[in-house]
């Protein structure tokens, strides 16, 4: 780390975990790392993973996963034998329910053919890997090492942790590949795979991207949006 922790980051940060703790949301139940089979062998686990990371943006993750559970419960399930086969109508047809679902079908066929003809049907364990799949951006490349892998060389960054953070002044970014970087720069690496889901969760009930519930925020003391609400 080079840069220096921001004011009162741990009293925000036990203050929002022991609210998550306490309060369930959507992510936590229906994010990407419940999407596999966990019957599945190892590699269709890590395809499923992938397969639903690449769904997810721009969708919320009750979509996501009805889909994915739709998926797995046909009779050929969802394997990537079985992605390959399909044509690309096929498939926008199967996951038309998620956002940009047209642009995702190519870019999942192209992956497919990609993870069968280079990487020998086995998801990658390597970050400049997995971005060189068509669709796939450092987001969910770092979530696919986390969940596929155990691997955590970065910060997953989507638009709640890219929001929150500001709000909380931790990072002064606009974009969440500036907040990625930022924060690579400070955060404990030990909070490093915890960020993601802890601040998804606390975007979906409390941090909201439209009136944020600062009244019943644990860490409004050291939000600036938070503060100006309790005046």
């Amino acid at each position: 780390m080079s840069k220096k922790l921001p004011s009162g980051f741990y009293d925000a940060w036990e203050a929002i975990s022991k609210y998550r703790e306490e309060h369930k949301a959507a992510v936590d139940s229906m994010g990407v790392h419940t999407a596999a089979d966990a019957k599945a062998p190892k590699d269709e686990q890590d395809f499923q993973t992938l397969f639903s990371l690449m769904l997810s943006s721009q969708t919320k993750d009750i979509t996501n996963s009805a889909v994915m559970t739709e998926l797995k419960s046909a009779p050929d399930g969802l394997t990537l034998e079985v992605v390959r086969k399909w044509t690309e109508e096929e498939l926008d047809e199967k996951i038309k329910k998620v956002g940009f679902h047209r642009t995702k079908a190519k870019h999942i066929k192209q992956t497919a053919e990609l993870l069968a003809t280079q990487h020998d049907g086995k998801v990658p364990d390597t970050l400049r890997e997995l971005i060189a799949f068509p669709g796939v951006g450092p987001k969910m490349a770092h979530l696919a090492l986390q969940i596929c892998h155990n691997i955590t060389v970065g910060v997953s960054v989507d638009t709640h942790v890219h929001r929150i953070t500001n709000r909380l002044g931790w990072v002064k970014t606009k974009t969440p590949i500036e907040t990625m970087k930022d924060l690579e720069d400070w955060l404990p690496k030990d909070c490093w795979a915890e960020i993601n889901p802890l601040l998804v969760g606390y975007g979906q009930t409390v941090c909201q991207p439209r009136k944020p519930k600062c009244d019943i925020c644990p860490a409004r003391l050291w939000c600036k949006e938070g503060r100006k609400g309790m005046k």
